[in-house]
């Protein structure tokens, strides 16, 4: 399952994608109609803005708002900088691999072969969908 942290900012993500012609958008504002805490908004926003997803304003007319269009950015990319890897099991990861502890052999192992299957079927709808297609 998703981590809270990954379904709020999918959440505010979405929301700064409905805004017309990329108008900044109140922290309060988001919190609020996406029924996201406030305090943990700020962290997430915070987040994506270092990472270059979104960018803020300050002053009369200031909040958050999308660093690039929508249809530029993939749901793999912002669930992979939220929640971190995609795969279900690290030896399968593309991003994050890493050596499973309890397998002496991958190339045997029972699970690895599902679970790349199961990661590859994933990545193809991850990828393939962007923040557009959550307006």
């Amino acid at each position: 399952m998703l981590s809270k942290k990954t379904k709020y900012g999918l959440k505010a993500m979405a929301h700064l994608a409905r805004q017309e012609s990329n108008k900044p958008v109140l922290i309060g504002q988001i919190s609020e109609t996406e029924v996201i805490p406030k305090k943990f908004l700020e962290a997430i926003l915070l987040d994506l803005k270092k990472l270059g997803f979104v960018n803020s304003k300050q002053g009369k007319g200031g909040g958050y708002y999308l660093a690039r269009e929508p249809k530029d950015i993939s749901l793999a990319s912002l669930i992979r900088v939220l929640e971190g890897p995609i795969a279900l099991l690290p030896c399968v990861s593309k991003n994050y691999y890493e050596k499973c502890d309890d397998c002496p052999n991958e190339g045997v192992c029972t699970l690895n072969k599902v679970m790349v299957e199961l990661r590859d079927s994933t990545l193809e709808i991850l990828e393939n969908k962007s923040l557009e297609s959550l307006k």
